[in-house]
């Protein structure tokens, strides 16, 4: 029951994004090693990077710094001078940003190929979306869980606006599990049906976009969310059950 109702709040969230963080429509520009991401999954500000990754379908290293968190916060305060969220780091160019809408210009203009969404589109009427999509989940993706420091990252095929993957990501954010976020947005139609609708409306369906691909070529289907823990080989699908793995093997 309370899982239920954890997904009936997350799916309130994601009709306030307002249709974003969805859909992917690519990048001109590919990073070279990954971009490092410092952020909240609670945090409206953190929202709208998260959405304009999905947007650009770029990968991330995500850094979790939920208040009350001793493992990444002090770090963004050597590196940037404050503990400030979110904080962007892009190895490639030495770029290091604080500010949404900063960051989410600096994406566009590095890698999107075309332009940002207009500054004060993103400081009003935006930020106003992503801080409505935070209240149905206010006590969540925020604060501190007491847990145990993987030696490696973990890995996540989600994206932002996905109800089930956001209660994986809160989690993950609770628990201070550093991960690689792979975007698996909306490029085609057919990707914006259920599975079970698809194979009757496109049973020639193919995956188009590039994690999509690797989940049906690994898998045979595609859902997220999809975590992957390198530290203990195990691969699963399903929110419930990824929250219950994570509980049983990491929080203390």
């Amino acid at each position: 029951m309370s899982h239920t109702l954890d997904v009936l709040q997350s799916l309130t969230s994601s009709a306030l994004q307002q249709g974003r963080g969805i859909a992917t429509r690519g990048h001109r520009k590919t990073p070279a090693e990954s971009l490092e991401l410092y952020e909240m999954e609670g945090c409206p500000f953190c929202r709208l990077v998260r959405e304009a990754l999905t947007d650009l379908d770029l990968d991330v290293m995500v850094f979790p710094c939920p208040k009350g968190g001793d493992r990444y916060r002090p770090l963004v305060e050597r590196l940037g001078g404050k503990q400030q969220f979110p904080y962007l780091m892009d190895p490639n160019t030495g770029a290091a940003l604080y500010e949404s809408a900063d960051i989410i210009e600096y994406l566009y203009n590095e890698y999107g190929g075309r332009p940002a969404p207009q500054r004060w589109l993103v400081r009003s009427l935006r930020t106003a979306a992503a801080t409505a999509a935070s209240l149905p989940r206010a006590r969540h993706g925020l604060h501190l869980m007491e847990s145990r420091a993987p030696e490696q990252p973990l890995e996540l095929y989600s994206f932002e606006a996905s109800p089930f993957a956001r209660l994986v990501r809160e989690r993950l954010t609770e628990l201070q599990l550093p991960y690689l976020l792979r975007q698996c947005g909306r490029d085609q139609w057919q990707d914006w049906v259920l599975p079970p609708m698809r194979k009757r409306l496109a049973p020639d369906y193919q995956p188009t976009q590039r994690n999509r691909v690797t989940l049906m070529e690994k898998t045979g289907r595609i859902a997220v969310p999809y975590l992957v823990d390198p530290n203990t080989g195990t691969a699963l699908y399903e929110s419930a059950d990824i929250l219950a793995y994570l509980d049983r093997t990491y929080a203390r």
